[in-house]
């Protein structure tokens, strides 16, 4: 499985890690994607959504009730 957020779209970011001596090597930033159950149209599914999008899922859902 890929390490993509399915509702926002985002997946890892590349950089460059940098010594001391400012030698680059190449490296990867993993979303912080975590595993939920979300109720949709009344089925529970289990998807691996990113730590944002989670959030923000929290913050809708409290303001709704």
């Amino acid at each position: 499985m890929s390490r993509v957020c399915p509702l926002t779209g985002k997946g890892p970011h590349a950089g460059n890690n940098r010594s001391h001596s400012l030698r680059a090597t190449r490296r990867k930033w993993n979303v912080n994607l975590q595993p939920v159950k979300v109720n949709i149209n009344g089925r529970v599914v289990t998807m691996k959504l990113s730590t944002r999008a989670l959030k923000t899922l929290r913050k809708s859902s409290k303001k709704a009730a």
